[in-house]
């Protein structure tokens, strides 16, 4: 199952980071997100998660933080946290 939690406002290509902005929920350090835009289609392990390049376990509703993808993602990209059926 698939909750949306959050879009994707910047990318860093030079070191693989999105910065999601979450509207929904909670994300952890552990969790798996789907990220899902018009050519970006991928889901991944959150190995990490920053806010003003501190190490967080988590992000709650309205928070921005970033995590390294694993490919490339762009401004608008919807992110869903994947839970287990």
């Amino acid at each position: 199952m698939e909750e949306e939690i959050g879009t994707i406002i910047h990318y860093y290509s030079k070191i693989n980071v999105g910065i999601l902005e979450l509207s929904h929920g909670e994300l952890k350090v552990g969790e798996t997100i789907h990220i899902k835009g018009k050519t970006t289609d991928f889901s991944q392990p959150v190995d990490s998660l920053q806010i003003e390049h501190l190490s967080v376990e988590s992000v709650k509703k309205g928070e921005s933080a970033g995590v390294r993808v694993k490919e490339h993602v762009r401004e608008g990209d919807k992110v869903f946290r994947v839970t287990p059926d």
